[in-house]
């Protein structure tokens, strides 16, 4: 026997009702608080807070605490007077290589493999990075995540994706590797194409953000504000050139619940040993091959041959020709390099920018290669667009402001 439509749904209604009890709905707390962090009324000035507490707990945790108060006292007060001891051949190739110059009293000036990479690699990123994958997990396993992608759908819609985004870019702030992976879930190839070449260019590592909280404090909001801006500005000009569909977001957002911490630890422990595996030799590899160049010359000719495009067009000294080159192996590396430059403060700011815009770091560029040798190709088209227009772009913001 056929049943119209009306039949139909009323025979669901009758069995629904024989199968279903309703009972009274008790509005708690946690509902209220789902709510109000989803409603951008209240929910953005949440976001805000939330996001506050986040930076505060990571640059007190990372910079001050664990840096500053610990591993600065270790390194440049025990270790570099020891290994600088103890390491033979002083001034010959070799101890450059390791140990770095053999009079520096800090591991940021010395820049050996076993003084500045062990120091930038344990001193510095190592407690940036635990403590922003621990906060990360804890909002994760709260329920907050997917309040704050609901919340963003909007603004993303704009530049080409929806709320998701919100979850690669923050892994991003940790680190670029899984970040790339988890552009998968966005549904498209047009969606998964911007959000890799907007992670690559315009969001640094938990790594870079603990080398610049340690060496530019006073001046980390103004390179992540030209951060911020060429993200949403690229991203807009991405969006109406990329052909393809940006699909609605649909989400389940669960209920606000106490965190496990053994789902937190188990997330603590996979990211913590990827960064080890992955991150630290490639600091170490990369301290190496930088002195290498400095010694053979490369870099001093590299220097004199693109230091009228430097001085030029990015308004940055020709000096920064080998924390360019490091940049491609480590961007904190990179920073921690720039440190020892002598240049103004807006030229430091621009140059941080540079490295921040540059090449992604070699593991980053596996990871985008994995996804497909186009999207490599697209997002390097991008890249190099974007390094010398908004390269040149903040040079000139400062010349129109009257600062160098």
């Amino acid at each position: 026997m056929r049943l119209t439509a009306d039949e139909r749904w009323n025979l669901i209604e009758e069995i629904s009702n024989k199968v279903l009890t309703y009972g009274k709905f008790k509005h708690t707390l946690k509902d209220a608080l789902g709510e109000l962090t989803v409603k951008p009324l209240t929910g953005i000035p949440i976001a805000i807070v939330v996001l506050y507490g986040f930076w505060s707990v990571f640059s007190s945790f990372a910079g001050t605490l664990c840096t500053d108060g610990f591993f600065v006292k270790l390194f440049d007060g025990h270790f570099l007077p020891w290994i600088q001891s103890i390491f033979p051949g002083k001034g010959g190739w070799i101890y450059y290589i390791f140990v770095g110059d053999p009079v520096a009293d800090n591991c940021f000036e010395a820049f050996g493999v076993l003084t500045s990479g062990l120091f930038v690699a344990i001193g510095v990123v190592l407690p940036a990075i635990f403590i922003f994958y621990l906060m990360m997990a804890l909002l994760e396993d709260v329920g907050y995540m997917p309040r704050l992608a609901v919340l963003v759908d909007t603004i993303f819609h704009r530049i080409g994706l929806h709320g998701y985004a919100i979850i690669p870019s923050i892994l991003a702030l940790g680190c670029n590797v899984p970040a790339v992976t988890a552009t998968r879930i966005l549904e498209t190839k047009k969606q998964r194409f911007i959000m890799m070449t907007l992670l690559a260019i315009f969001i640094p590592c938990g790594a870079q953000l603990g080398i610049m909280q340690e060496v530019i404090p006073e001046s980390i909001g103004i390179v992540l504000l030209y951060l911020i801006f060429g993200y949403f500005l690229f991203g807009f000009i991405l969006n109406k050139i990329v052909p393809g569909k940006s699909p609605e977001i649909l989400i389940d957002v669960p209920p606000y619940q106490k965190p496990l911490w053994n789902n937190i630890s188990r997330k603590l422990r996979m990211r913590l040993g990827g960064f080890l595996k992955i991150a630290v030799p490639f600091v170490l590899f990369g301290c190496a091959i930088v002195n290498i160049l400095y010694l053979t010359g490369t870099i001093d000719w590299l220097a004199k041959t693109l230091t009228p495009l430097l001085t030029g067009w990015f308004g940055v000294p020709g000096e920064t020709v080998g924390p360019l080159v490091a940049a491609f192996l480590r961007k904190d590396l990179a920073v921690a390099q720039l440190s020892v430059i002598e240049m103004s403060r807006y030229q430091m700011i621009t140059s941080v920018v540079l490295v921040s815009i540059y090449f992604p770091c070699v593991a980053t560029f596996v990871m985008l290669l994995k996804e497909g040798w186009k999207n490599l190709l697209g997002s390097l088209a991008v890249l190099i667009t974007v390094i010398f227009f908004y390269g040149g772009l903040i040079n000139v913001i400062w010349k129109l402001l009257g600062v160098q």
